[in-house]
């Protein structure tokens, strides 16, 4: 009753038209979502998408014990909002050698870890079986580990190296034990935007049809969107719209996840995203993305207290301890490079929600009322 008051009580027609849209579960259009970037009216947009977070998830917001691995920031795309990448030659460069990698698994798995995903930059000395061989490893000496690996970018670079298909990548992957994968390399699907920030990498027509093939094969994956760098509202909302209209075909999206742009370092730069921006992607994401269950407040690129507002703004999951990330970090983010599962709960706690501890596949494990 209170929403509705809300929205009767709201002065602008056209943001009065779009609450009674939510409030009747009627799907919003790319115009409506644009007309909510452009205004100024953050607290009547959360109350709207917490109004449907509320729907789908309760009073629950999600987390996950898991580890973070960057095997290597050796990177053949040199994308100029990536302040990670180097090449080979560079004295940050880095490459982690196999058995450190099972080392880092190790430590999540006896510390009670479900998941570690996997991403990293592109090295030109990786073959195929290096990728496979590396999720084997993990998986015949930690089977209970789920492990969530190889963006789309990854995947794209393999069959392109190799001439094989998604479908013979991603199928070889599967059996080596690969149960989902990240939602990274989307960035933003407008051509335009791509051709400045990320000109050679897979675009948004292969990125999707990965994504695509994955559901297909069972594979669920997560989605991504980079924003507050060099693109409009409109490409953001583009950018959603493809991703809902691949979730009414498979349905495989597990979360959808607004990346704030960290340009510290990077050769594109440009300025860090305001809160309010980053609040008002999140609530419009959730009431746009009808079809995805989740929305996700990472807590790597908003910082604590932001992704605590962000839980009662339409988000419901925080991610996970992740223990070690870089890639954000290389381009100047202030989190800290993880987080205790206490403090997850205890950050949870504090936003007014109840943490539930999940698996990769948003199953519940435990719930700390």
């Amino acid at each position: 009753m209170e929403l509705e008051v809300l929205v009767k009580n709201q002065k602008n027609r056209k943001l009065r038209e779009i609450g009674q849209k939510v409030l009747e579960d009627r799907r919003l259009s790319p115009e409506d979502a644009i007309e909510l970037f452009y205004s100024n009216q953050l607290a009547y947009i959360g109350a709207l998408a917490e109004w449907v977070n509320r729907k789908k998830n309760g009073m629950f917001a999600y987390f996950i014990v898991n580890r973070q691995i960057n095997p290597t920031n050796i990177c053949v795309y040199q994308c100029d909002f990536c302040a990670f990448g180097v090449v080979k030659s560079d004295p940050k460069a880095y490459e982690m050698s196999v058995e450190e990698i099972l080392e880092k698994v190790k430590q999540t798995y006896l510390q009670g870890g479900r998941e570690v995903h996997i991403v990293g930059g592109v090295p030109p000395h990786w073959r195929v079986e290096d990728y496979v061989s590396l999720v084997r490893k993990i998986k015949e000496r930690f089977p209970e580990v789920v492990v969530k690996a190889w963006t789309a970018v990854e995947i794209h670079h393999m069959a392109k190296i190799s001439k094989r298909s998604y479908e013979d990548i991603l199928l070889e992957l599967k059996e080596a034990g690969l149960s989902a994968i990240p939602g990274g390399g989307a960035e933003i699907f407008s051509e335009r935007v791509r051709k400045i920030i990320a000109p050679y990498k897979a675009n948004a027509e292969e990125y999707l049809e990965i994504h695509r093939t994955a559901h297909k094969l069972g594979i669920p994956s997560n989605a991504t969107m980079l924003y507050g760098h060099v693109e409009t509202y409109e490409e953001r909302v583009e950018h959603m719209l493809r991703l809902r209209e691949l979730q009414d075909e498979t349905g495989g999206f597990q979360v959808f996840i607004p990346l704030a742009y960290w340009p510290e370092g990077t050769r594109l730069g440009g300025k860090r995203t305001s809160s309010v921006d980053d609040l008002k992607t999140i609530a419009i994401s959730r009431l746009f993305l009808d079809n995805f269950a989740h929305i996700k407040a990472y807590w790597i690129t908003l910082g604590e207290r932001v992704a605590q507002i962000a839980l009662n703004m339409g988000a419901d999951d925080l991610d996970g301890t992740i223990e070690e990330e870089r890639i954000v970090h290389a381009a100047g983010t202030k989190s800290p490079y993880k987080q205790t599962k206490e403090k997850l709960i205890k950050l949870i706690k504090e936003a007014g929600k109840i943490p539930v501890e999940r698996d990769t596949f948003y199953n519940s494990v435990a719930i700390y009322s």
